[in-house]
């Protein structure tokens, strides 16, 4: 699953992809292309998994030669005995830079963005343990704090490397919106086309563009018909009949007809080259944002520094000798860094992450799922999400005694076959789905703008549109229409009408449920589509939905998400398209349908592979779930500390109470334990059936 989805290359993904193997920003990821970068998510893995074993290898004499360790077990080791403390310091700085460098790397670029966060709480510990136990192994007084230094940094490296592994790799969206846009195109020069590279057309340059072919530039057609497929922008099922004067959008296909078209917008300017910036201001706003860890990390490092530096200034003025003081501190802050948080998290995340996966969510970004508790305003595109986004045949039916009501679409389908148009497609996909056999059909012709015309069977049929027949004089029955939603072609025979064929974008049958229990769980259902007024509101009104917006552009969704969000709403969009990613970068949860294009996918925080929009539900649920999970994790992993540090610090000095460095250690082990079976609770709790 690795390779295929790649991830969101933001700070919120495992905490160390924040470290300074990441720091170029994200306008270079893009230029490098896409493929080094979810390299690089699988060179880190790979990096994390190699500091682990070669800091556990390490950590085995460093535990057997400790002379606390060995106080525990009961046995007494000296290799050599003059040199036991240097082998351990040696072996332990060896631990302390391979195996502690992403963490010391981390620490500087969080200190960087003024987020401290779980680097820095490492690092500080860390540092504080390897330079305390230096300074004893050379001379000043005091026990060292070898094994705990190096314990501490392998069970950190494990927990990144769970982490990263669960977590999707990283992003490759912009990437992907850059391969739409048509590298070339056919530049008209007195009468010659003459292929060249898009970005050296200038405005006002005119441009051929056969059919079938992507549209290279934003113009204007001065010649030619055709329809265009501009479902990658606005989002909508049905290609757009287009002519002279109307504008068209480069990276949109267009379909049967040649046009020329007059070169208005290029480069920079370009309306798809607009929505990459869209995509590329979401995603480092979005990035901004932290995890719970790190939040918690946080304070966790404040609690340690100002306790600590409290405790080493308390007994120097209570006359204490300063080495007193100091293993005073040192102690304090060793053990304020939790062992078990560095296991909290990334148990659970990896748990939740493998169990959304055989639920047909796939999460990339982690800090998004945590939050998906939270939301309170779903917005869903409708073509592709709600609906299914084809357009097809909803009814048809026979308006004559003498026929039945397959011979309808029997009829029309001996002169759709032969036709480009989307209506067409739609009803010979029924016809293949009701297995009718289609007759020969000969003598075709296309009635403009109304239709077409054929000879089957010596009788004279035509497929055409209301207006045609209205203007004819016949007379159209009421059972014809049933919303404004559908398009309602009908078939003549020999100027008799027989019968009609309504399509339209289907709802999904899922779609039903979805929105009734996302609005029983109270939240707030609306729709954005690009697609007109009278389709969306029908749309609306049959799910019951709080809201639409009709007609609206990606620049257009992405402000209304924004309005919710500046209403004080948490807001998670779900869409398919190009025409979503803007606004699925830029909602707090962004949720991508599997069945959608790459690029919605890629801008996505959680992808529902099924396209099943009741998915949302369960992933609403879960995440509540998890974060549950979390919050006592974090409990246990962190309650220790409440006993611990005072005890560190002396505060029961007096009454002959110090925590001994060993006790800490049975705490530290415990809370350790127990956090890892809790994070394997959630397993049971998921799996019973919601």
């Amino acid at each position: 699953m690795e390779q295929h989805h790649t991830h969101k290359q933001s700070s919120n993904h495992s905490e160390h992809t924040k470290s300074s193997h990441d720091s170029h920003s994200h306008h270079e990821n893009h230029n490098h292309g896409s493929h080094n970068h979810s390299g690089h998510h699988a060179m880190m893995i790979k990096d994390f998994r190699k500091r682990f074993w070669v800091s556990l290898i390490l950590t085995l004499p460093i535990l057997v030669l400790s002379p606390m360790i060995q106080s525990i077990m009961g046995y007494s080791l000296e290799l050599f005995p003059a040199f036991d403390n240097y082998i351990l310091f040696s072996l332990s700085t060896v631990v302390f830079f391979y195996g502690g460098w992403p963490f010391l790397t981390g620490i500087v670029e969080e200190l960087r963005k003024k987020q401290p966060g779980m680097m820095t709480l490492i690092a500080v510990a860390i540092t504080v343990a390897w330079a305390y136990s230096s300074a004893t192994t050379f001379g000043v007084e005091g026990s060292t704090f070898f094994w705990e230094l190096v314990t501490l940094i392998d069970i950190m490296l494990l927990g990144h490397w769970i982490e990263m592994k669960s977590v999707l790799g990283a992003s490759r969206s912009l990437q992907k919106l850059v391969e739409m846009m048509p590298s070339e195109a056919h530049l008209l020069k007195n009468g010659e086309t003459e292929d060249v590279k898009v970005d050296q057309l200038e405005k006002d340059n005119k441009v051929l563009v056969r059919p079938g072919e992507k549209i290279p530039v934003d113009g204007e057609i001065i010649d030619g018909e055709s329809h265009v497929n501009e479902s990658m922008v606005t989002g909508e099922a049905k290609p757009v009949k287009k002519g002279k004067n109307d504008m068209v959008i480069g990276g949109t296909i267009n379909g049967n007809g040649s046009l020329t078209i007059m070169v208005k917008q290029v480069g920079e300017n370009a309306y798809l080259n607009k929505v990459i910036n869209m995509v590329q201001d979401a995603q480092s706003e979005k990035s901004k944002t932290q995890n719970l860890a790190n939040r918690i990390a946080f304070w966790l490092t404040i609690v340690a520094l100002s306790v600590g530096l409290g405790t080493l200034a308390t007994w120097l003025m209570l006359g204490k000798p300063f080495v007193f003081a100091l293993e005073r501190m040192a102690t304090v802050m060793v053990i304020t860094c939790p062992h078990a948080l560095g296991l909290a998290v990334p148990l659970v995340v990896a748990i939740s992450t493998s169990i959304s996966a055989q639920r047909g969510l796939l999460i990339r970004n982690r800090t998004a799922f945590e939050n998906s508790r939270k939301i309170t305003v779903l917005a869903f595109d409708k073509t592709g999400t709600l609906t299914k986004g084809n357009f097809g045949v909803t009814r048809f039916g026979s308006l004559d005694e003498s026929l039945d009501d397959s011979e309808v679409l029997r009829l029309a389908g001996a002169l759709e076959g032969k036709s480009e148009h989307p209506l067409a497609i739609g009803i010979m996909q029924k016809i293949r789905d009701e297995k009718i056999e289609v007759p020969e059909a000969e003598g075709f012709n296309a009635i403009t703008g109304s239709g077409i015309e054929a000879r089957v069977k010596n009788k004279h049929v035509q497929v055409v549109s209301p207006g045609y027949v209205t203007e004819k004089n016949i007379e159209i029955p009421d059972k014809a229409y049933k919303n404004e939603a559908e398009t309602v072609v009908f078939v003549l025979v020999d100027d008799t009408l027989v019968g009609f064929i309504a399509m339209a974008d289907e709802i999904r049958e899922e779609s039903y449920e979805a929105v009734k229990t996302l609005k029983n769980n109270g939240l707030k259902v609306y729709m954005m589509t690009g697609d007109n007024e009278k389709v969306a509101k029908s749309v609306s009104d049959e799910l019951g939905l709080d809201g639409y917006f009709a007609g609206i552009l990606p620049d257009q969704k992405l402000e209304k998400i924004k309005e919710f969000q500046h209403n004080g709403e948490f807001v998670a969009m779900t869409g398919d398209g190009i025409n979503d990613a803007p606004a699925l970068a830029t909602a707090d949860v962004g949720i991508a349908v599997g069945s959608g294009t790459d690029i919605a996918a890629e801008t996505a925080d959680i992808i529902l592979v099924n396209s099943n929009p009741t998915d949302i539900v369960s992933l609403i649920l879960f995440g509540k779930a998890t974060y549950k999970k979390m919050i006592q994790n974090f409990i246990w992993a962190t309650g220790y500390n409440v006993v611990a540090i005072p005890l560190a610090a002396g505060v029961l000095f007096s009454a002959g109470i110090l925590i001994s460095p060993a006790l800490g250690a049975v705490l530290m082990t415990a809370s350790t334990i127990i956090v890892a079976i809790n994070a394997q609770l959630l397993k049971r709790k998921m799996n019973a059936p919601t």
